[in-house]
């Protein structure tokens, strides 16, 4: 407890001095943000000398021929990461656990004119002084492909585009309950297949037939994971008024060998039709997700379902421009585990931090109910605060991990409140390239916990800094 209280009260004692730190750092240039996926940004701008305002500036936009269409575009990241846990897992770990984790990106994006595009990143991801070593797939990647694919571009009428995406890439649709990068955990999620997208205006159309890359821990050992596969169709287009709504419609196929829930292990195959409506835009914002699933998991048909919303309101009058948001979210269980048909609802391949960086409890047969508020401080200084309660939505159904996998079966007790779970986050964005993050939260364990095995609270501190260029 020492240890995590003494790295809280550090962490907080920088962001307290943030107005000093950044006062040493360079100007904001007037740049766009850095892309969650660094594949999807784009520097042709740079080709006006007028537009050159950032330091590195000179390997962004490096020209190949007069008509500057021929260009490369270099850039990465560094990301080092503490955490720690008092209670792993409801102290199934019994010993406190405190270690680092590094993470290295680097990247080059070449263009031969508006139509072939080759890109290519490299991910290092490394861990140490974790009791009982790397988790398996999130904390350690020596060294390896992240991504790398071509792009074959064609032009058509009306402004419009179509590409064909071939290699390893990174895949990330709607707010990323379904389909995300698992930005969270050390390592990033890729996959290897192909994408086609076509682009008109604000639509957007993507169809993928992929199959997730491994994420093993040496260098170069990343083979294609044969035993899954993902295949599907993801439209985005704005609905039609002054509302500034947006609706996703969507098809994922899934396929997994030997997957594993608290009924058994069996082969999986399942199709997800969803829907999503969603605005961004003050004071008023919301996203509301509904999702069905159909398929077959061993001899027995799946049949599933989850409902997801997030409804937020920013005042602006009031001082720090309050956002207070409330989420409220419910996704299927098995209802018997002795009857081969399964209900259980599978998020694919959700983002890595989904209630909270600490991945304790994942989006499978669950309730929750997640009240917020987010402040917008001084110096480019978010201050937010939520709380979480969780309960289980099947009886019959255990507790999952964000990985989606099984953490406690659910045939050992009857109770239906897994526990609560407060939070407080501090970001610092010192900077274009700099960011600063600190969290603390505490779960709450409740009856299912405490009667189907240890049920201790946790604590769970973590900070990291992410340099990008």
């Amino acid at each position: 407890m020492k240890c995590w209280s003494s790295l809280l009260a550090i962490v907080a004692y920088l962001m307290l001095l943030s107005p000093q730190l950044a006062a040493c750092l360079e100007t904001e240039p007037s740049v766009p943000a850095y892309k969650l996926n660094r594949a999807d940004e784009d520097y042709r701008y740079l080709q006006a000398p007028s537009k050159k305002s950032d330091f590195l500036d000179p390997i962004k936009y490096i020209p190949f021929n007069q008509r500057g269409d021929w260009y490369l575009s270099i850039g990465g990241e560094a990301r080092e990461r503490y955490e720690y846990f008092d209670n792993y897992n409801w102290k199934e770990t019994p010993k406190d656990n405190g270690y680092a984790l590094q993470r290295y990106f680097l990247h080059g994006d070449f263009h031969f004119g508006d139509h072939v595009r080759l890109f290519g990143q490299f991910q290092s991801s490394l861990e140490n002084g974790r009791a009982g070593g790397p988790r398996p797939s999130i904390d350690k990647n020596e060294l390896d492909l992240h991504q790398g694919f071509l792009d074959l571009k064609l032009g058509l009428p009306d402004d419009g585009s179509l590409t064909l995406r071939s290699g390893r890439q990174e895949l990330a649709y709607g707010s990323q309950r379904i389909i995300a990068v698992r930005e969270g955990p050390n390592v990033r999620q890729s996959f290897d297949g192909f994408r086609v997208m076509y682009r008109s205006g604000s639509l957007a159309v993507d169809g993928i037939a992929t199959r997730p890359a491994e994420s093993n821990r040496y260098i170069f050992d990343d083979g294609t994971n044969h035993s899954q596969g993902l295949w599907g169709v993801y439209s985005v287009f704005p609905l039609p008024g002054t509302t500034k709504t947006s609706t996703d419609l969507y098809y994922l196929g899934l396929y997994r060998e030997n997957a594993r829930f608290n009924q058994g292990t069996a082969n999986e195959t399942r199709h997800s039709v969803g829907s999503r409506i969603w605005r961004t835009a003050a004071p008023l914002d919301y996203n509301f997700e509904a999702l069905y699933q159909w398929g077959s998991f061993g001899a027995g048909d799946i049949r599933a379902w989850t409902v997801a919303s997030d409804t937020g309101y920013r005042v602006e009058e009031l001082p720090f421009s309050p956002r207070f948001a409330l989420k409220a979210d419910i996704a299927s269980g098995d209802r018997d585990p002795n009857n081969p048909d399964l209900q259980t609802f599978n998020p694919l391949f959700p983002k890595g931090a989904y209630f909270s960086e600490d991945g304790l409890v994942g989006p499978v047969n669950f309730i929750n109910v997640n009240p917020s508020v987010e402040l917008h401080l001084p110096k480019n200084l978010t201050l937010t605060a939520n709380w979480d309660f969780f309960w289980r939505e099947s009886l019959h159904d255990g507790l999952y991990n964000n990985a989606v996998a099984l953490v406690r079966s659910g045939t050992r007790t009857s109770a239906r409140y897994i526990g609560s779970q407060p939070q407080i986050q501090l970001e610092w964005s010192a900077q274009r390239h700099l960011t600063l993050v600190a969290i603390y939260a505490h779960f709450l364990a409740g009856p299912f916990l405490r009667d189907s095995g240890p049920g201790e609270d946790v604590d769970y501190v973590t900070t990291w800094v992410t340099y990008k260029f």
